[in-house]
């Protein structure tokens, strides 16, 4: 019996996908799903709740009074508690300013939508009047 040569028997090191030969049925790659909502929002719950133990872990060690003094007043509260309104403070300008910046986006859009809506108007009436 005659003995084949082998084919390239070297093997193979690349990361690209192997494609089925043209007249094979599935012809696609396969390709890696991308995360979904669903996965996106448990990944968010997951990293939320690893900060919020942090966060308690954190007010939990820093219970010591400190001195506060803010445009004039003075008073003495746990370092915990002075961070903790600080951060909800942060958090409240970030809050305005995000809205602030989303109504200032709705209306250049439907101010652009209305413009749009115009022109097409004057675009029909002038090829009527044509």
């Amino acid at each position: 019996m005659p003995v084949q040569p082998a084919s390239d028997s070297s093997p193979v090191r690349s990361r690209e996908p192997v494609l089925p030969a043209a007249g094979e049925p599935h012809a696609q790659p396969r390709r890696r799903n991308a995360g979904t909502r669903t996965s996106a929002a448990w990944f968010g719950i997951c990293v939320g709740v690893l900060v919020l133990i942090a966060l308690v872990v954190f007010m939990l060690q820093n219970t010591g009074p400190v001195t506060v003094t803010f445009l004039g007043m003075s008073g003495s509260a746990p370092l915990a508690l002075v961070l903790l309104i600080a951060g909800l403070a942060v958090g409240v300008v970030v809050l305005i300013f995000a809205g602030l910046r989303i109504g200032q986006l709705r209306r250049r859009a439907s101010n652009d939508a209305r413009i749009a809506q115009l022109r097409q108007r004057g675009s029909n009436e002038t090829a009527e009047q044509r």
